[in-house]
């Protein structure tokens, strides 16, 4: 209990501290005019208020990957916690408000045009495809996430079986995702967003509350921290950081932030907004990690002690359900039921529910307006967004075949491969105006490492041994290192 309490008094001094120091060296400008006045055009550039704004950003970025990801991740024991404050603070966070504030400065730019304004056509390119592939699993992921949660809560309603619930659920997400996209940002996004982050907070508070309460073993940083308890024996480096990704750091925000700093009042919200949600975050993914283990905890012999890695198998069988696979809402639904009652549990299964919604249909949306950006395509007719909408969502709509743990993989590693060529985008955008570039620099370094030996050695990768992909990881970084370093930046 005592890491976790420390855990998340961090957070929350990352905010006041580090986040004033990367919005000084930022440099922002609270007198020069936000795109959402100059370019308001009533569809993606609408001014709103700076609550509105933090609280869309928050549901943008939520979705089920601090839930999720956080839940998976505790398996590897307290080295979660280390991964989440720090990441999340010097990372995470980072990556976030100068996305937002960058994509600002550039007229609400998209990630694919901010990365080739500072790496060049090629780097455009490619993250352009990469944008767009990362985009659409992640719709394809929250899209079958929600409604697996909504199938668990009806099913046996009107006699249907899980299975008919599921696609019942996923066909009116999916028109739901459909009109989020085209239509203006305020019509339902800055009309539902509201409601839907104050029950995924609420949601967070009980969670929260829950830990306090509740019987069970919390681990402690004294328990081997740097030593994986993952019943699989799956080593903590790269796998952590790839597995708990929104908690900590997440490419997909590069994504959703430009969306937001298109309707942005003024540059000096930019904290609260872009470092204020992720830090947000890091705290709904520090909660659910701790409560993941804590309820498995209290499912076995000894409730109150670590014996052994007997809490983390107890989770790990709670997670699979009797099969093969993994589906965290049943743990979710789960500590709903058993720490909140009746009238909790649907708070909190409203914001799990709500939140991986609330991803699917903006991960739509910014996929329609980075197709829009280098097709040079206005969206102020409806029948643009429609042609670019309709090809997303058939493809889409195919990748709910895909076995949903294949799908997980894979969207979180193009997650953390997008998050690391944003931030050495942001570095070379900081060195060029003269600024502390070290901030995103690196945090770049250190990303470059985590992808390239995950990609190598995972199953689903090259399946490489892991020290050889540890080392061809660590070259990776140390010359792109030197590149940087040897870099003569444009005045």
């Amino acid at each position: 209990m005592i890491t976790f309490v420390i855990a998340l008094v961090l957070l929350i001094l990352g905010f006041f501290l580090y986040g004033r120091f990367v919005e000084h060296t930022f440099g922002i400008q609270p007198d020069r005019q936000t795109p959402s006045y100059r370019l308001t055009d009533g569809v993606d550039y609408i001014p709103m208020p700076t609550w509105r704004v933090y609280l869309i950003q928050f549901l943008n970025i939520a979705g089920t990957g601090p839930i999720f990801g956080a839940i998976m991740g505790i398996l590897f024991g307290p080295a979660a916690y280390l991964w989440i404050v720090f990441g999340c603070i010097f990372m995470g966070a980072v990556h976030d408000y100068l996305c937002g504030m960058i994509s600002l400065r550039q007229d609400g730019a998209s990630l694919p045009e901010m990365v080739g304004d500072s790496l060049g056509m090629g780097a455009r390119q490619a993250m352009r495809v990469l944008s767009i592939v990362l985009l659409v699993l992640v719709g394809t992921v929250f899209v079958t996430t929600s409604a697996g949660l909504l199938a668990t809560m009806t099913n046996g309603i009107w006699g249907l079986d899980l299975s008919t619930w599921r696609w019942l659920w996923i066909g009116m997400v999916f028109l739901y995702c459909i009109l989020a996209t085209l239509l203006p940002i305020d019509t339902l996004i800055g009309r539902l967003y509201p409601i839907f982050g104050a029950a995924l907070l609420i949601m967070a508070i009980g969670v929260g509350y829950g830990i306090f309460t509740q019987s069970g073993w919390l681990p402690e940083i004294s328990d081997a921290p740097f030593v994986s308890h993952h019943p699989k024996g799956l080593p903590i480096f790269p796998f952590l950081c790839i597995t708990i990704a929104c908690g900590a750091i997440s490419g997909f925000h590069a994504t959703q932030s430009p969306l937001m700093s298109r309707c942005l009042e003024n540059e000096r919200r930019g904290r609260v907004v872009f470092y204020g949600a992720m830090i947000t975050e890091g705290i709904v993914a520090l909660i659910w990690a701790a409560a993941a283990i804590k309820f498995a905890a209290s499912q076995t012999t000894y409730p109150g002690e670590y014996i052994g890695n007997e809490p983390y198998h107890a989770l790990s069988a709670i997670l699979s359900g009797g099969g093969n696979g993994t589906n965290p809402s049943l743990l979710v639904n789960m500590i709903c039921k058993t720490w909140m009652g009746r009238i909790g549990a649907i708070l909190a299964v409203l914001g799990v529910v709500a939140a991986p919604i609330t991803s699917g249909d903006t991960a739509y949306r910014s996929a329609r307006l980075i197709v829009a950006d280098f097709m040079h395509l206005s969206q102020h007719r409806i029948m643009n967004r429609l042609v670019l909408a309709i090809p997303l969502f058939g493809i889409s709509a195919a990748l709910v075949f895909v076995d949903f743990d294949i799908l997980w993989r894979y969207f979180a590693w193009f997650n953390q491969t997008l998050a690391t060529c944003f931030l050495w985008t942001a570095a070379v955008w900081l060195r060029r105006r003269g600024h502390n570039y070290w901030i995103a620099f690196l945090p770049a370094v250190f990303m470059t490492v985590v992808v390239t030996s995950y990609i190598l050695c995972a199953p689903e990768g090259f399946r490489l041994p892991y020290t050889p992909s540890l080392i061809a990881g660590l070259l990776l970084a140390i010359a792109l290192f030197i590149c940087f370093v040897r870099f003569k930046p444009r005045s």
